[in-house]
């Protein structure tokens, strides 16, 4: 993220809609000034020149664009009313005093907006900041994995929520954690953090990834804030190319894409979310499945499977994977999330996203 506009402040982008929009007015303009010139004497459409320095105001973030646009109407203005000898002398003064208030008002406007922007950009950069110590990318290769993460937050300005990942290399074999903490906001990314953290260190010290799960979930247990909770799938993937063990939290299942088709890698039976192991007394259960070369393995947070399209239908993630194709797990990833864009239309993620994908190379 740059900020190369004025001050610090990125550039301004309208949309395209907005420069139409713009476009028009500025016409409209145009078209009063030539009226003014061919109407008869005793009535002017100068005043309408007050509106010159707003739209100029709309298109920069810089003070001196309305400014500068507001001094040649104030000239027009002059020239217009030289022209006009018989114009009454309100008119005379009330049209120059007219577009010198609009002048300075919209110069003003664009001060505020600057720093607003400047401070929301400063806001953003210190998110990204955080994302990248929070959630490390990945490398690209480990072993035989090739491995992919994205993560898009619903809220574009916020960069940042409460799901979360992470890929440990360990003497076990490569650890794989992906979750969806309870709640938004600060309280949900510093919980993210502290599983994140307790996962880290547990990782290269905990040989069975069901007593992983389980001090994970002692660690949200011993919080402050206790009743705060997260669901999350653990990968625990030999190094030997033996089985892969899979720990499922309370969170939507793992799919796996072999040969063209997708399944599922249902738990042996339901377990609940880190933080509420408690409440039943038991044991995170392990699935285990036996990796096959070119097999793909996608982990997701509902803020996939529950994105809604405009009828109010749940992005059918199994159903389409399928046909996502792609060189990579990266490309397969960008082909879901552009997949689920256009399912949920302009109304956008009402949730946080994050996918990554697995697959086990020759």
């Amino acid at each position: 993220m740059t900020a190369d506009g004025p001050d610090g402040v990125p550039p301004l982008h309208l949309p395209r809609r907005t420069r139409m929009l713009l476009y028009g007015s500025l016409l409209l303009l145009v078209a009063a000034v030539v009226a003014a010139l061919a109407i008869g004497p005793g009535t002017t459409l100068a005043p309408l020149l007050a509106v010159a320095p707003v739209l100029a105001g709309a298109t920069t973030r810089r003070a001196r664009v309305p400014l500068l646009v507001g001094a040649a109407a104030l000239l027009a203005v002059g020239l217009l009313e030289s022209a006009n000898a018989q114009l009454p002398l309100s008119v005379r003064i009330s049209v120059p005093v007219t577009v010198l208030a609009s002048t300075l008002a919209s110069a003003a406007s664009v001060v505020l907006v600057a720093a607003r922007e400047r401070e929301l950009f400063q806001v953003r950069t210190v998110s990204e900041a955080a994302q990248r110590a929070l959630l490390r990318p990945p490398a690209e290769r480990i072993g035989p994995l090739r491995v992919a993460v994205r993560y898009v937050a619903a809220a574009a300005e916020a960069r940042i929520g409460g799901d979360l990942y992470a890929v440990v290399e360990t003497r076990f074999g490569v650890r794989i954690l992906l979750g969806d903490v309870q709640g938004h906001g600060l309280p949900a990314v510093e919980t993210a953090a502290d599983v994140l953290g307790v996962f880290r260190e547990a990782a290269r010290t905990e040989p069975d990834p069901g007593r992983l799960a389980e001090r994970l979930d002692a660690a949200l247990t011993a919080r402050p804030d206790g009743d705060r909770f997260a669901t999350a799938v653990l990968l625990d993937v030999a190094p030997d190319r033996g089985p892969v063990r899979v720990v499922n939290c309370g969170h939507p299942s793992p799919l796996l894409r072999r040969a063209g088709r997708v399944s599922e890698l249902e738990p042996p039976f339901p377990a609940p979310p880190l933080g509420l192991l408690s409440l039943t007394g038991e044991e995170y259960p392990t699935r285990h499945f036996d990796p096959e070369p070119g097999d793909l393995l996608l982990l997701h947070t509902d803020g996939v499977s529950e994105a809604r399209d405009a009828g109010g239908r749940f992005y059918p993630l199994a159903q389409r994977l399928p046909g996502l194709h792609g060189g990579s797990p990266a490309d397969v990833l960008d082909a879901v999330l552009t997949d689920v864009g256009g399912w949920v239309g302009d109304s956008g993620l009402a949730d946080d996203a994050a996918v990554l994908a697995v697959r086990w190379e020759p």
